[in-house]
């Protein structure tokens, strides 16, 4: 069965992921990592990690894939050395130079390639996997005639992303950031510059600025759109990769327990054999429920041209509002729920379950804060007690009932 790769951008997400269907989880450190700006972790929150993850039989891969520069190699031996005796079961790297030190420092330890690496045909593969390299993360930028070419061709371990963020850079290497902010992406700082809107000025007009595609706003050239192919999950595990890998280490925990559990439950569905029944339209009135840009398939079936880019707004949907992860829940059904949002007295909300088939609506009569007083709303960054009149659990999500509208399709 092919594995369910999640982003666990601190630890409170790594639960969440596996707690929702995720087979393994990739983090990062406080350094080395392309998401810096993330929560990640420190190397004691690391070391429980790496048990937890164990414990639960899932696997943990630490992102080292930085472009290192000079002064980056003085700190590396050493962090690899604590990654190494931590437990982790795999590093992920882009640098050719963090290779050879890891080789050197855990030559036991498997690396995984990095997108960043742009590998695109399976000589490449072949190239890296006589360096040691253990599994290979494909570039975006294929097909699936391509992919499923490189996994018949290769005898290593391939991952492909199939959701999430994509940059308007080839395979994420992008120096518009750098440029503009001096913020490096390629050393994990980017500010997502590509989603910025621009426009035109003519150097002897300085104060007149013209949209390049017929919006007053300006134009979103550089706005990709998100990657999602949970619709054509039944072609992407055809392909034979060994993993398939959600993109968001900085997203919250309701968007790694939403789109982990869809996936989840899609490729479950596949591998028992009821594919002929994979209910597409259901799958995707999930992922809708989290904040995200326009849905595309990328380049899964071709070159996306212009329709890989979302000529509407740099905003993303927001989708369900968040209100709070259940923490506890005692023997009368009363649930403690750690609020992110606020909800009151009367309002409907969503009870998210680890199962799609499980969740419920449910209208809120009380609410008590922590010493058991009776209040009429929630306040973020509190604790409140709910009275439920079904079953619930620790990890259970709450969150605003909207209807949603699906897509037609996924351009």
């Amino acid at each position: 069965m092919v594995e369910l790769l999640a982003p666990a951008g601190n630890f409170e997400k790594l639960k969440m992921a596996l707690h929702y269907g995720a087979d393994a989880v990739y983090a990062g450190g406080l350094k080395f990592s392309l998401r810096e700006r993330s929560d990640n972790f420190t190397r004691e929150e690391f070391s429980d990690a790496v048990k937890y993850t164990h414990l639960l039989g899932k696997k943990i891969y630490v992102a080292v894939n930085i472009f290192a520069h000079n002064h980056d190699l003085e700190e590396m031996p050493e962090y690899i050395k604590f990654l190494r005796d931590s437990g982790v079961d795999a590093l992920i790297f882009s640098d050719p130079g963090v290779l050879e030190i890891s080789r050197e420092i855990a030559p036991q330890m498997q690396v995984h390639l990095s997108t960043q690496a742009s590998t695109t045909n399976y000589r490449a593969v072949e190239f890296w996997k006589k360096q040691g390299v253990s599994r290979i993360i494909l570039a975006r930028e294929l097909a699936y005639s391509e992919i499923r070419e490189i996994v018949s061709r290769s005898g290593i371990e391939i991952e492909m992303f199939v959701h999430g963020a994509q940059c308007m850079a080839y395979s994420g290497r992008c120096l518009i950031s750098n440029y503009l902010v001096d913020r490096g992406a390629n050393q994990g700082d980017c500010a997502q510059s590509c989603r910025w809107n621009y426009s035109l000025v003519e150097e002897k007009r300085p104060r007149e600025f013209h949209p390049v595609e017929e919006d007053s706003r300006g134009t979103y050239f550089f706005n990709s759109k998100d990657l999602a192919l949970i619709e054509s999950l039944p072609q992407v595990l055809d392909t034979g990769v060994h993993s398939i890998k959600i993109e968001g280490r900085v997203k919250t925990i309701h968007y790694v327990s939403t789109v982990v559990r869809a996936y989840r439950e899609a490729i479950d569905l596949y591998y028992e054999g009821k594919e002929r029944n994979f209910e597409k339209q259901r799958f995707l009135q999930e992922i809708l429920k989290v904040s995200h840009r326009d849905y595309s398939t990328g380049f899964f079936f071709g070159n996306p041209g212009s329709q890989g880019q979302s000529t509407e707004s740099s905003r993303p949907n927001k989708g369900m509002a968040f209100l709070g992860r259940i923490e506890n829940v005692n023997c009368d059904n009363q649930a403690l729920i750690d609020i992110r949002g606020k909800f009151s007295i009367g309002d409907t909300i969503e009870v998210m379950r680890q199962k799609l088939d499980h969740d419920f609506l449910f209208q809120i009569s009380r609410i008590k804060d922590e010493k058991g007083k009776e209040i009429e709303f929630t306040k973020p960054n509190t604790k409140v007690w709910v009275q439920f009149d079904k079953p619930v659990g620790e990890n259970d999500i709450l969150r605003m009932h909207e209807v949603m509208s699906v897509q037609d399709a996924v351009n």
